[in-house]
């Protein structure tokens, strides 16, 4: 396998939060408030918990006994402005926090784990800003905030920085994380493993050193999460490897997500990958200064959509592969792809870089725009892994060559009709056993020589 922003933020005025659970409208519609659908009975002060803000004194068991009393008579705890050291906070069901978004600081001191919830229905976080100073967790934890098996988890507009491990972890979860900002972590920024139809949304992803954004499941199934209008840049791969580390956006054995209107900037690896995970949509993304393949769909997967994307930069746009794994099914339709590159984070292996789209089985590509693949336009098919592929409607410039197709023995059928070829060097269409041509240009002689191919109506200048 393979993180700028503008952020509304609301303040906490004459003591009552009114915290936005989606982006209004219009600029003069009001938003419904996070804590307003949950039958609240006033606030709890936490002035009245002994809590003292901006000392050096270590706050976790007042802390404590202010979440837990809160939560008991189902009222929200509101912070004040400061700061509050911390460790081992527990948040029980029913946790409803909130403090003042940039100026209240919870700041972790490194004795065990920072918040962390073990179950419940709700726990609800808002206006905090949570700073790990990049103390050690325990083993326990995996992130800085790690909330598990809550049925509906709310975070709106928390900050969560310095984590040693992860920043946040929500883990068998539903419900939202929207308007967060979440940096510095070693690891990922956002790890949701096992999620229950979870919306990830708006918010601000960067700095972080494995990862960006993760969706997974200890196995592959159905997840349903939505990862959208998110903003992700600056991810590095202090793991190394070739791809398991690096993403901003990572779906592994996740079905049924959607990925939609991302903005995605300079990570180590790929942009957006999705690893055996079946039914994703890829939609509308911005993909720009990848590492490496800058949108991915790998391994064992059904089902593909990767439409109205803009990538621009890296080694290879858009790559459906794996048919030897089981990967297939898939359409890759109106993506504009540019400025791909020759040179990658490691040695090249296979097809290697330059290319603009690579697709190998039951799948339908059309409708794309690429310009600038030093190698080839498209990679149609790889050895013997090509089965049933339209390829239309697109147009292909400046590039080294433009479709490569397999011509091994054992590659089934492909397509490759009306599209428009201008300045490719090696050709327009041309046959390939693995990174040899080994065929004239097909666009020009038709490909009566090859029967599993139908090669007609192309344009090429």
């Amino acid at each position: 396998m393979t993180s700028n922003r503008v952020f509304s933020r609301r303040s906490l005025i004459g003591g009552v939060l009114v915290s936005s659970c989606a982006m209004s409208a219009s600029p003069g519609r009001a938003a419904s408030g996070l804590f307003t659908d949950i039958g609240l009975r006033g606030g709890h002060d936490a002035d009245l918990a002994d809590l003292l803000p901006d000392t050096a004194d270590d706050q976790s068991r007042r802390l404590q006994d202010a979440i837990d009393s809160s939560a008991k008579a189902g009222r929200i705890l509101r912070l004040p402005p400061g700061s509050f050291h911390f460790s081992n906070l527990t948040l029980p069901d029913g946790t409803r926090m909130a403090g003042v978004p940039g100026a209240t600081r919870l700041i972790y001191t490194g004795q065990g784990h920072g918040l962390l919830a073990e179950s419940g229905r709700s726990v609800r976080l808002a206006g905090l800003t949570i700073d790990g100073a990049n103390q050690r967790l325990g083993e326990h934890v995996r992130g800085l905030v790690h909330l598990r098996l809550v049925e509906q988890v709310f975070l709106d507009d928390v900050t969560i920085a310095g984590s040693s491990r992860d920043g946040l972890v929500v883990e068998g979860c539903g419900g939202r994380v929207e308007r967060c900002d979440i940096s510095g972590a070693a690891d990922s920024g956002l790890f949701a493993v096992e999620s229950r139809e979870l919306a990830i949304t708006g918010n601000f992803v960067h700095d972080c050193g494995n990862g960006g954004i993760l969706v997974h499941r200890w196995t592959q199934g159905a997840d349903g999460t939505v990862v959208s209008d998110n903003r992700v840049t600056r991810i590095a791969a202090r793991r190394g490897g070739t791809g398991q580390f690096g993403n901003g956006i990572n779906l592994f054995r996740a079905g049924n997500v959607t990925v939609s209107d991302n903005h995605v900037s300079d990570c180590a690896f790929s942009a957006i990958r999705a690893n055996s995970a079946d039914n994703v949509q890829i939609l509308s993304n911005k993909a720009l200064r990848s590492g490496e393949t800058a949108l991915y769909a790998e391994f064992s997967f059904e089902g593909a959509l990767i439409s109205g994307n803009l990538v621009d930069g890296g080694t290879m746009g858009i790559s459906v592969a794996n048919f030897a794994s089981g990967g297939r099914l898939a359409v890759i339709s109106g993506n504009m792809i540019r400025n791909m590159r020759a040179d990658g984070p490691y040695k090249a292996e296979n097809s290697g870089f330059g290319i603009g789209i690579a697709v190998e089985a039951d799948a339908t590509v059309t409708g794309n725009t690429i310009e600038g693949a030093p190698k080839w336009g498209m990679m149609v098919g790889w050895g013997p892994y090509l089965r049933d592929v339209a390829i239309t409607g697109n147009v292909i410039r400046n590039a080294g060559l433009g479709i490569a197709v397999t011509v091994v023995d054992g590659a089934g059928k492909a397509l490759i009709n009306d599209n428009v070829f201008s300045h490719t060097r090696g050709g327009a269409v041309v046959g390939t056993r693995w990174n040899d041509a080994v065929t004239g240009d097909m666009a020009k002689t038709g490909a009566s020589a090859w029967p599993h191919l139908t090669v007609e109506g192309n344009t090429v200048s």
